[in-house]
């Protein structure tokens, strides 16, 4: 059996783009703008959980340990254009899960956010689902010395909130 009481019942976009002195100061960067900076990311795999619900993003208490699905990408080359996007595929019928999905790429936003929307459908095709809504977000920076877009998921227990 199913133990309910640790699967997550909403959920939250979050997205952030910064520039850092290193690569991991950029990224820590994305983080502080996405507004999960002060906490510790426990990178998931891709299922939305069933009946979770969209909720808009809240400060969760810091040193929390934040289950999410994320894309995330660095570069140091000036000028370039960087983008992270993630996607859900809401299935019409609540029971049963969703998929995330999250593309990252040297690209503008417009084209990694078409293709990771593209993954989110054909990963419910995959399932047999064919009743199905998605939503997404993502970010697009243009890159000046270091820099990191990061978009996410954010799974979250609302007792916990």
């Amino acid at each position: 059996m199913i133990d309910l009481k640790n699967i997550p019942d909403i959920h939250f976009f979050c997205a952030g783009a910064s520039e850092g002195e290193t690569e991991l100061n950029s990224f820590d960067g994305a983080l502080l703008a996405a507004g999960i900076g002060d906490t510790n990311l426990i990178k998931m795999s891709s299922i939305l959980p069933p009946n979770s619900q969209e909720v808009k993003p809240f400060r969760i208490a810091p040193g929390s340990f934040v289950p999410l699905a994320y894309a995330a990408l660095t570069s140091n080359e000036p000028g370039e254009t960087i983008s992270a996007a993630v996607a859900i595929a809401i299935p019409k019928d609540r029971s049963i899960n969703g998929v995330i999905m999250e593309h990252e790429n040297h690209a503008p936003l417009e084209y990694v956010e078409k293709k990771v929307r593209q993954m989110a459908e054909n990963a419910m095709q995959m399932r047999g689902i064919t009743d199905f809504t998605i939503h997404s977000t993502g970010i697009e920076h243009k890159v000046k010395n270091i820099a990191t877009a990061f978009a996410a998921v954010v799974l979250w227990d609302s007792k916990v909130k």
